[in-house]
């Protein structure tokens, strides 16, 4: 019981990371998942198969505010189905020895673009409203849902720096737009699994209960979307999957370190991950006080300009 209270925490913690960032939800929860033993083909289906709720209601609810562009859902969603498809199939086949040690290594990668992307990059706005075409979402649609399956996560780390990077929507709406179609990798992802694993190791229960959480967090976090600021959340979701990767990696039986080199390596991710939050937090702070200091300007020049 104790097991389901805390996958149902992860469940909604991951949903209102992801609906509010447009990525994290597969790779925290699968994450956790390695962590407490599961095999990475059964942790990465059993995400999934919770996925294709937390999707649908995110996806709903994101469209209730607004969030969703429906022709990029389609362009990238269905591509992105077939590459998790092919993904699942892909991961399903390789042994449980090497692809343990595969899967963090591939949510590590996407833990440090997701803490350099929002720390030293933030957010893109100079294209805003330029249309975006489809033979840019087909690729990445292609590669984010092959990673999504392999890796227990990667449509959001991979989807939504891609499209925020091209500055051509409005955050809220990328983050809408990527969860939304989430939902077509999130199928495609299951069924993949279900053909290449059976229903051999997934604990129903576990799905349950992270689909619970993730219910509960969605409409949540499609408010959120607009509060909340995306590069500080960036930050510190990169070293949570970092810190958490790394540790699966340093003590797995394909590398062989001292305690004392590996508490060094924690201590010195820690440090780091400090100092990614507090620059992402002081960023934010003065883009908020650049943005008000030319409302004022711009508020000004329109009062001199007006008639006396």
């Amino acid at each position: 019981m104790r097991t389901l209270v805390l996958l149902a925490l992860v469940g909604l913690g991951a949903q209102l990371v992801d609906g509010s960032l447009g990525m994290a939800y597969g790779v925290t929860s699968t994450t956790l998942l390695l962590a407490i033993g599961t095999n990475p083909a059964a942790a990465s289906a059993t995400v999934h198969l919770a996925e294709i709720g937390t999707t649908l209601a995110s996806g709903a609810s994101h469209w209730r505010f607004g969030n969703v562009d429906w022709k990029v859902v389609l362009k990238i969603g269905v591509p992105g189905a077939i590459g998790a498809f092919a993904g699942a199939t892909f991961l399903s086949w390789l042994s449980t020895e090497i692809a343990k040690p595969l899967m963090s290594l591939l949510l590590l990668g996407l833990g440090v673009y997701v803490l350099l992307r929002f720390t030293f990059r933030g957010l893109r706005t100079d294209k805003l409203g330029q249309p975006l075409r489809k033979r840019f979402l087909t690729p990445l649609g292609l590669v984010a849902g092959f990673m999504d399956a392999t890796g227990g996560g990667g449509w959001g780390p991979v989807g939504t720096p891609a499209i925020l990077a091209s500055g051509r929507m409005e955050p809220r709406k990328v983050i809408g737009s990527i969860d939304t179609s989430e939902f077509f990798v999130a199928v495609a992802a299951s069924l993949g699994f279900l053909v290449g694993l059976g229903t051999a190791g997934i604990d129903f229960a576990w799905v349950v209960a992270l689909l619970i959480g993730g219910l509960i967090a969605a409409p949540i976090a499609a408010y959120l979307v607009r509060i909340f600021p995306p590069r500080v959340l960036g930050s510190l979701v990169g070293g949570i999957i970092i810190f958490t990767n790394t540790r699966t990696l340093v003590t797995s039986d394909f590398v062989s370190l001292s305690p004392g080199v590996i508490n060094t390596i924690y201590a010195l991710i820690a440090l780091a991950w400090a100092a990614a939050v507090v620059h992402s937090v002081r960023e934010h702070r003065k883009a908020v006080a650049e943005a008000a200091t030319e409302a004022r300007r711009v508020a000004r020049a329109a009062k001199e300009e007006a008639p006396a």
